[in-house]
């Protein structure tokens, strides 16, 4: 079976990703314009928009611990991932800046300061912010060993997520915990494996 996967992944190029990806971005816009989103469709469009940037977050640190531990190489699928999850952060904070905050730059700057979860919620984005911007081929060759220690920031960048999806109820859920636990879990296992390869080496 994995053989399988691995062969058909191999088959399979990047750039669909990148336009199936987006698609559910497009469906929850018609769904908004068309009061498919409930009594608050900006609150929903922002929700939704944000669990799909954790979920992919999520799946990109996945990529790797899937292939040490499973065998499952998926890894020509990391950076399109990343960057589609980075995509949806982009949309959550345009959907709350334009339509939440009105593009009311005071009232934003006030929020993000005095609102921990939108403070925590930024940081994130400020994290991934440098990762998007060096995420071409060019880019990751010229950098070398110091992309591979920026991409770290991701590990931060995720639990951080995790932590303002939790923050942002009133009442924390389960599905919100479980959701900060696999981010903590994920990051837990990168972060076990660089320490044994220090100890190996």
């Amino acid at each position: 079976m994995i053989d399988l996967i691995n062969s058909t992944a191999r088959k399979i190029p990047e750039w669909p990703l990148y336009i199936v990806g987006f698609i559910p971005a497009a469906w929850l816009l018609w769904l908004g314009v068309n009061g498919g989103l409930g009594v608050e469709p900006v609150k929903a469009l922002e929700h939704e928009l944000g669990l799909l940037a954790l979920q992919l977050l999520i799946a990109t640190l996945l990529v790797t611990p899937l292939r040490r531990y499973a065998g499952v190489n998926l890894l020509k699928f990391r950076r399109p991932l990343g960057l589609l999850g980075f995509g949806y952060i982009v949309l959550h904070l345009l959907t709350w800046l334009a339509l939440d905050m009105a593009f009311l730059w005071g009232q934003a700057i006030e929020d993000i300061v005095e609102r921990p979860y939108i403070t925590i919620g930024m940081a994130a984005f400020l994290l991934l912010l440098p990762l998007a911007l060096t995420s071409t081929k060019k880019s990751i060759r010229r950098l070398g060993q110091k992309w591979t220690k920026l991409h770290r920031l991701s590990y931060v960048a995720v639990v951080l997520g995790g932590l303002h999806f939790v923050m942002q109820e009133k009442v924390w859920s389960v599905e919100a915990i479980l959701y900060l636990l696999a981010a903590i879990g994920v990051v837990a296992m990168r972060m076990l494996w660089l320490k044994r390869r220090r100890v190996a080496g």
